[in-house]
């Protein structure tokens, strides 16, 4: 049996992402595939690393900070999230970032990007962090409050605009049991408003535009299919319980705390679901 982990993005509200990975940390659960994208990325990392509470520990204690998440950030350097200190400094120095187990992990982990040429998602699968942190920064990388991250010859964005939640990539790998944690309740509806903006930042990338525009429907189509999974057995949802009003870029520790303490919560509560689910 080969087991999937699909990761959705979610800015901050990947807190509650977190949460769940620290419970499967305690269980000393590792699936055999992670698919995630953007926060699903970024924190998702952990898992393999085994640094239980590293994402809830440097966010509280640093997303305060001017140099972390800003808009003087933004105004200087193009970026809201600072590139050198939450790709440098913060997991090289500050917090670090444990390569040696990430690397050492047997399971594959891949990060979503978004082409902007071709408007489409790419799937690069993750060995080292630090060759291939470009990668981790493109899947990362919200349209207009970051720059867009040029990788081998392309440019690239967040891997939300194409696939926030990479669901047929694991089913491609040939996972057999999936475990999908989404940062949105059972209730959410997508409908952002994005597409104007974007077309003013982005003029010339006519496909990347298309994949806006298409976000909104492809999004919720998704969400469609998973509870129809769902309800047939075929995956396990992992969801928060509860609607908390945190931002994609929220700077509230408190809030920051809570949600992580929900999908602590939840996933512990699923537990034994999810252990029956994996027997089946």
């Amino acid at each position: 049996m080969k087991i999937g982990l699909v990761l959705e993005g979610g800015g901050m509200r990947g807190l509650y992402t977190a949460g769940v990975l620290d419970v499967m940390m305690e269980q000393h659960f590792m699936p055999d595939v992670v698919c995630g994208t953007s926060a699903g990325v970024t924190f998702g990392v952990n898992l393999l690393s085994q640094q239980r509470g590293r994402v809830l520990r440097y966010n509280c204690r640093h997303v305060g900070e001017r140099r972390y998440i800003s808009m003087h950030s933004w105004l200087t350097t193009g970026n809201m999230i600072n590139k050198d200190f939450a790709y440098g400094l913060l997991p090289r120095e500050l917090d670090p970032f444990d390569e040696e187990t990430f690397e050492q992990s047997k399971a594959e982990f891949y990060a979503t990007i978004t082409n902007m040429r071709t408007g489409k998602a790419e799937y690069v699968r993750i060995t080292d962090t630090w060759k291939q942190m470009d990668v981790i920064r493109a899947s990362a990388s919200l349209p207009i409050i970051c720059q867009p991250v040029e990788w081998q010859g392309e440019k690239y964005l967040d891997g939300g605009i194409a696939d926030n939640i990479p669901l047929d990539k694991c089913l491609k790998l040939g996972c057999d049991k999936v475990i999908i944690v989404l940062t949105r309740p059972m209730d959410y509806v997508r409908n952002d408003h994005i597409a104007p903006l974007c077309r003013l930042a982005f003029p010339r990338h006519k496909a990347l535009l298309r994949t806006i525009e298409q976000r909104n429907d492809q999004y919720n189509a998704r969400i469609q299919q998973i509870k129809e999974l769902e309800k047939e057995g075929k995956v396990f949802v992992i969801r928060p319980s509860e609607n908390r009003p945190v931002g994609r870029l929220e700077k509230d520790p408190e809030k920051l705390k809570a949600l992580h303490a929900l999908g602590m919560q939840d996933a512990q509560k699923q537990w034994q679901a999810l252990e029956d689910y994996l027997a089946e």
